[in-house]
């Protein structure tokens, strides 16, 4: 039998030993699959947990609070907000969970629109966290300025920005509008 002559093994297109390397791949790919599916409920839950928490601590630095039954009914089940307070965090929570959920079509000027009427960077950074440079940020307002769509209350990291009219903010593609916010991207 050939099948068993060493030497015929030996000048077989596959080596013996690679036999078994398939063998342990194949095992592995198992152990793979298996790890990302398991994997990928871990990974949900943590993206839901914080973006609970980031809603919660966020929105309790700028000083809105709400009692912890009625935050925990809002997390579950988004319903129509009774006050400003529920208002400012449901919104939170939706920014959020648009840049987690499909963070290719997030749209700064998106962020804008739903920020209250007069905001500063830091409440946009505080949303984007490290979504997004502050200088990327910032180009997007002066763009946004420079189309009448903003104006901007002070200079530095203090400055006031003020939406003017009732008016959405015109949006962009994805990638910007202007040359110095692609450069800056690169």
């Amino acid at each position: 039998m050939k099948s068993l002559d060493i030497d015929f093994l030996n000048r077989q297109a596959i080596p013996i030993e690679m036999g078994g390397l398939l063998q342990k791949l194949g095992e592995y790919k198992g152990r793979q699959d298996l790890f990302q599916h398991q994997m990928s409920q871990v990974l949900e839950t943590l993206k839901q947990t914080t973006i609970i928490e980031s809603t919660e601590s966020s929105n309790r630095i700028e000083g809105v609070v709400v009692p912890a039954k009625r935050f925990k009914e809002l997390m579950v089940h988004p319903v129509k907000p009774k006050d400003r307070s529920e208002a400012e965090i449901l919104g939170y929570r939706e920014i959020l969970l648009s840049i987690h959920t499909k963070p290719e079509t997030f749209l700064i000027e998106e962020t804008i629109d739903n920020l209250p009427s007069t905001f500063s960077i830091s409440d946009i950074e505080r949303l984007l966290s490290t979504s997004v440079s502050r200088d990327m940020i910032r180009v997007i307002l002066n763009r946004l300025r420079k189309e009448g769509h903003l104006y901007c209350k002070g200079t530095g990291r203090g400055a006031l920005w003020e939406k003017r009219g009732n008016s959405s903010i015109k949006r962009g593609n994805k990638r910007g509008n202007n040359e110095q916010e692609n450069r800056l991207r690169r």
